[in-house]
């Protein structure tokens, strides 16, 4: 029986090029779909999902408008230009692995240029190299929600088929310049949010999809992701021998508010849905129930021939996934629902929540962990779990964020649980290990890391970084392998 994580266990964090670089217009780089994010103060936690629909007006505006205050993921934190003293900060925690997005219009202005931006490339060979050379391994995420806006006005994002070819060309060129830097890379992030926002995720503005077809032209953007996932991990696997390629799923573990047949009824259905974005990748097809469902709701799928057996060849390495929260699910109408990573669920009256609404589970993560390996029998990688709140500093510069140590201090404890049960987990990198933008939201209060980042929501700040009471915390936790969780 294994006791504790393993000895080569990945212990580390975890940023999004569009919440932390900033530099949206520097060195070449072109507009992503991130760049348009509006910061929204004001957003009803309790309604994520209505406030996710981006319109071609909005984007029009958005791009006569250079204002980096009105759109924070312009700006993030400036760790384009101080990532040596990030890098040095995760190294003194004792990082094992660093998780990061390369930047598709940093590489692409626009997608579709026939030669990358060179400055672009240079800046992740300096990065990767940095990170080496402070012994963090790199995973690196391929898509993580900043597309060349170009190719969403143009060919209204993922659901033209032409941008698999936009989308391989820019992953071969990642493959081939950092083979000798980067071994583990993910496809999509969190692949499975193209539901909840389809313009983030796929550059897809409803106002430009044909009348009554928004959903269908959803599933196939949906359907050229998948497509390109397998084709990138194929060439992934040819061009970096002995890499890893996983998926990124979004862990939306759901339960039965109650026992009545018809809750444990909606809470199976919406949990087959949340598995099957990484079933169609683990298992390289698509679920009979889930065909059977696009079938009952109109929905068909332009598939070329020889899609199937792109999926069913080219599957990948280990699933990867993010985990928050857990959500309830009840057939019974007009209760209290709660929020979280832009989705909302009946509310669990047995678990606390945060300030921003989002419900409070460590066993849900164990629960998850067994409920994925057992499914897949694939080793497992969590790339996302944190909390956000609010940070105080006091008056000597300290911040004292017990409760954020109690939350991951329990969860490791679940994760821990988990392993000895016989889950192959081979690392875990915290959302976030410093104070970035906030994905949904855009706001910087909403405060995630280990290190503290001084800029408020308006972009004010010396943008220093200064070391919370969890730095030490989990600098303690890396140390012991996870042993030592006082």
């Amino acid at each position: 029986m294994s006791k504790g994580f393993p000895e080569n266990f990945l212990w580390g964090g975890a940023i999004a090029a569009n919440q932390a670089e900033g530099a949206w217009n520097v060195d070449g780089k072109g507009p992503s779909v991130a760049d348009i994010a509006m910061y929204r103060p004001h957003l009803n936690v309790e309604d994520y999902e209505a406030h996710q629909t981006v319109t071609t007006e909005m984007i029009e505006r958005a791009m006569q408008d250079s204002d980096v205050k009105k759109y924070p993921k312009r700006r993030g934190i400036d760790f384009y230009h101080r990532y040596k003293e990030d890098l040095a900060l995760f190294a003194e925690m004792g990082f094992k692995a660093l998780r990061v997005s390369i930047a598709w219009s940093r590489i692409f202005p626009t997608g579709e240029e026939n030669e990358p931006n060179e400055s672009g490339l240079k800046f992740y060979d300096g990065l990767f190299k940095e990170m080496k050379r402070l012994g963090i391994e790199p995973i690196v995420t391929l898509s993580h929600y900043e597309m060349p806006l170009a190719l969403s006005v143009k060919y209204n994002g993922w659901a033209e088929r032409k941008v698999i070819d936009d989308f391989v060309k820019f992953s071969n060129v990642c493959f081939s310049r950092y083979k000798d830097l980067v071994k583990y890379w993910l496809t999509f992030n969190e692949i499975d949010s193209i539901i909840r926002h389809p313009f983030t995720t796929a550059g897809i503005v409803p106002d430009r999809c044909p009348e009554g077809k928004v959903e269908e032209t959803i599933y196939q953007a949906l359907h050229h992701q998948f497509v390109a996932s397998a084709l990138v991990t194929a060439d992934c696997h040819r061009i970096i021998p002995g890499s890893q390629v996983g998926c990124m799923l979004t862990m939306l573990t759901t339960y039965p508010n109650t026992c009545h047949p018809k809750d444990v009824e909606i809470t199976l259905m919406r949990n087959l849905h949340t598995y099957f974005y990484a079933d169609v990748q683990v298992f390289g097809e698509y679920p009979p129930l889930i065909e059977t469902m696009l079938e009952q709701k109109n929905i068909h799928l332009q598939m070329e021939p020889g899609d199937r057996e792109i999926l069913r060849k080219h599957t990948v390495d280990f699933v990867s996934f993010s985990y928050y929260m857990s959500l309830t699910e009840s057939a019974k109408e007009g209760l209290e629902r709660a929020s979280g990573n832009t989705i909302t669920g009946v509310k669990n009256p047995y678990l606390p929540s945060t300030e921003w609404g989002w419900q409070i589970d460590p066993v849900g993560l164990k629960i998850s962990l067994i409920e994925l390996y057992d499914r897949y029998r694939k080793p497992l990688l969590i790339v996302e779990n944190g909390m956000g709140a609010v940070d105080q500093v006091e008056s000597d510069g300290s911040i004292h964020d017990d409760y954020r140590i109690n939350y991951f201090r329990e969860h490791f404890k679940q994760m821990k649980e988990a392993v000895e049960a016989g889950v192959d987990l081979f690392g875990y990198t915290s959302w976030a290990p410093i104070d970035i933008i906030s994905a949904g939201t855009s706001q910087m209060s909403k405060r995630y890391g280990f290190i503290y980042v001084d800029q408020d929501d308006e972009g004010n700040g010396t943008l220093q970084r200064s070391r919370k009471d969890s730095f030490y915390w989990y600098k303690k936790v890396i140390e012991t392998n996870g042993e030592n969780l006082d």
